[in-house]
């Protein structure tokens, strides 16, 4: 076993991953240069995988758990949040067959595909980043900032520049994205002035609008 492997082993991070700050403090007396090589040997070596530069996991053999796919988004791409299908699907709102993690950013959007699955990152200018977002215990101990279903909704709707709620209105949600308007009628609109707030949007603004004007009576 490489000697990285066996101190990050012993560290023991959740899900396995690590960062190059991790490698700095368990070599603090090698130069970039030899902890570059370590890096290097141990991921030749099948034991550690690369995801991005910079952005490590232990290989599945030699991790004690699994990393969560929501918190690998947010160590991949920062600031950013699970939005998009991705939380609709996390919320039970559309079938659960997402195949990547979808999140919303105000950086740069960004695609990553690693050994752990595709990542994509879509860039929302809003004021408030989090506005609309909730931060959800993954599993044991484990947290991920998730947008909840109102919030969700707007960053697609603005994401996707044809819709508007005059020309779209219920159907984008219960057609294209196939939500059962039963459970819509279940969406809370006490986050929606702070969201409308935050992006600002005409065109997002009277698509909530309109959307709580069919929900609630």
């Amino acid at each position: 076993m490489q000697k990285l492997t066996e101190k990050v082993l012993k560290l023991a991070p959740p899900g396995g991953l690590f960062d190059e700050t991790v490698v700095a403090n368990l070599f603090p007396d090698g130069s970039a240069g030899a902890r570059g090589l370590l890096v290097h040997r141990a991921c030749q070596a099948g034991e550690i995988l690369r995801l991005k530069p910079g952005l490590f996991v232990l290989a599945a053999p030699y991790r004690k758990t699994e990393p969560h796919p929501f918190v690998l988004a947010a160590s991949l791409h920062a600031p950013s949040h699970v939005s998009l299908e991705s939380a609709l699907a996390w919320h039970g709102l559309i079938p659960e067959a997402v195949y990547q993690v979808g999140s919303v950013t105000v950086a740069r959007s960004r695609e990553f595909a690693t050994a752990l699955g595709v990542f994509s990152f879509r860039r929302v200018p809003v004021r408030a980043p989090r506005a609309g977002v909730e931060a959800v215990e993954v599993s044991r101990h484990v947290w991920a900032f998730i947008a909840t279903p109102l919030r969700a909704i707007a960053d697609l709707v603005y994401l996707n520049k044809p819709i508007t709620w005059k020309q779209n209105g219920m159907s984008y949600l219960t057609e294209s994205l196939r939500i059962e308007e039963e459970d819509l009628q279940e969406l809370a609109f006490e986050t929606m002035d702070e969201i409308l707030e935050s992006f600002r949007s005409p065109r997002v603004g009277a698509y909530l609008q309109g959307l709580k004007g069919e929900m609630v009576p």
